[in-house]
């Protein structure tokens, strides 16, 4: 009897916790699809209030307010590219090997969230990056910069500028998520989202960026 009673407080203990993870993470999800539609200065949390049949105040309370709940989004659609980068410990492999290990692993976690470069894409025009510097995207960045470097100056890459070529190579993976509205025009009937539309670019963008990088 005892142990019936200590079973039942613990799934009354319980419940709540797991009902606020999963309230946040639809919050998350609805807010998320309204910043890569619209942005963070067009996104109103009213629209998401009314998407999720969550009560703003709800949102507020788990969020602060609508620039911690944009934060909150930013990190969790950083967290997947983060944690999957880490995993491959590219300090360990060949620049070359590592760049395209590194390429392929970026590719594939923004093809299950294509929503990302989106946002990214709004966050630079609206707000010039002012919530970019306090996200992971910074790092992500970084890890590319310096596989590059390590390229350089162990003569497998060509004499390239580090900075300048990681803006160019994220220019080459993201722009066709973020251009697909208008890219899906030309030609008709192109699925860009597609499985086999999605591995054909990655393995073209990965055949583009090594062949610019290689040292001749």
């Amino acid at each position: 009897m005892a142990v019936a009673q200590t079973k039942t407080v613990k799934d009354k203990q319980a419940k709540p916790v797991r009902d606020a993870a999963a309230t946040q993470a639809v919050i998350l999800a609805a807010a998320e699809e309204e910043f890569a539609q619209h942005g963070f200065t067009a996104t109103r949390t009213e629209a998401i209030a009314a998407k999720t049949k969550v009560a703003k105040s709800m949102i507020y309370y788990y969020f602060k307010d609508k620039e911690g709940l944009y934060q909150a989004v930013l990190a969790r659609s950083h967290a997947d590219i983060l944690e999957t980068v880490q995993k491959l410990e590219l300090e360990q492999l060949s620049a070359e090997v590592a760049l395209e290990q590194f390429l392929r692993a970026l590719l594939d976690c923004v093809s299950r969230n294509p929503r990302l470069p989106t946002i990214m894409f709004h966050e630079a025009v609206q707000n010039q990056g002012k919530f970019y510097k306090e996200s992971s995207s910074a790092n992500i960045d970084t890890v590319l910069i310096a596989i590059l470097e390590r390229g350089v100056t162990l003569g497998v890459f060509r004499s390239l500028d580090p900075f300048q070529s990681a803006i160019n190579i994220m220019g080459t993976c993201l722009f066709y998520f973020i251009g697909a509205g208008n890219i899906k025009q030309f030609p008709q009937g192109k699925r860009l989202l597609s499985k086999a539309m999605l591995e054909q670019h990655t393995q073209e963008a990965i055949a583009l960026i090594l062949a610019g990088v290689r040292k001749s």
